[in-house]
């Protein structure tokens, strides 16, 4: 019962003591503080809300603890790239991309041009060949009776020497010194009797007498007329384009070579057989194969 009459004294002083502290704030805040502390292991009291926060004059100034805003950055103009223009050129500057281009001269600009004096760039290139007009074929021809004299003389003895199956016979027809006949495109041979047994596929060289007797036995063509290379060629198809050849001349082809010869020709491009040619004088000039 004492504790009792106590605790209710003790409630009877706080509850006086905090009376007289509302009537005066600055003398009782540190006595309610202690009835606080005493009172703490009965109940628990709410502490005084704060006042919400009342708006502020504009004119008043800032806390003390408010965290300053950074001052402006400083925006510093940034330097001029080289060779990039800007998106709109100031008026009065020039466009780079303009001037980076390279301008055709003007009228005025051509004539200031010194004569005499060409472009380095024009000088590089080559100049552009011009082209060269297409040759027409010559003529075939197979009547004798047009040949110069001498040319018919020549091509009556090297087809009786082909007859007769004996390589000797071409000897006194065949020359000697500078106006020999050439029998081969690597330069003149030592034994031209010799070297036409060698290259005919027999010992005796009767099947190189065959071919010369078959390619003067077909057409012939005359070639550069009136000039120091004028001469009678034997089988025209050394002169005529092999791809153009009618069926009646590719007949005349199959009596010196095979049709397999005639295919291999077409992908190189040119007949690529035996040939005579005689001079207008009468010489036997050549009896080669190849191009």
């Amino acid at each position: 019962m004492s504790r009792l009459f106590a605790t209710i004294f003790v409630f009877l002083v706080s509850a006086c003591l905090f009376a007289a502290g509302a009537a005066s704030p600055a003398l009782a805040k540190p006595n309610a503080a202690r009835v606080l502390l005493a009172l703490s292991e009965i109940q628990q009291q709410e502490l005084p809300v704060e006042d919400e926060a009342q708006p502020e004059d504009d004119a008043a100034p800032a806390p003390s603890d408010t965290v300053p805003f950074p001052d402006p950055v400083l925006r510093l103009p940034l330097p001029d790239t080289p060779n990039v223009p800007s998106a709109s050129p100031e008026p009065g500057e020039p466009d780079l991309i303009e001037d980076a281009a390279p301008q055709e001269p003007g009228p005025e600009q051509e004539q200031e041009q010194e004569p005499g004096i060409s472009d380095p760039i024009d000088d590089a290139m080559p100049d552009t060949p011009a082209p060269v007009p297409a040759q027409p074929a010559p003529e075939v021809q197979y009547d004798l009776e047009r040949l110069p004299e001498e040319v018919r003389r020549m091509r009556a003895l090297l087809m009786d020497a082909a007859r007769s199956g004996d390589l000797e016979r071409l000897r006194p027809l065949i020359g000697t010194g500078d106006g020999a006949t050439q029998l081969s495109f690597g330069g003149p041979v030592d034994d031209p009797i010799a070297y036409l047994r060698d290259i005919s596929g027999d010992d005796e060289g009767q099947e190189i007498l065959a071919i010369l007797l078959e390619v003067l036995e077909a057409g012939y063509v005359h070639l550069e007329p009136g000039t120091p290379n004028e001469i009678y060629g034997w089988p025209y198809f050394f002169a005529v384009p092999v791809e153009t050849l009618t069926p009646r001349q590719r007949v005349e082809l199959f009596e010196i070579v095979t049709a397999g010869d005639y295919e291999e020709m077409k992908l190189y491009g040119a007949y690529n057989f035996y040939r005579v040619g005689i001079a207008p004088d009468g010489r036997w000039l050549f009896f080669v194969a190849g191009d």
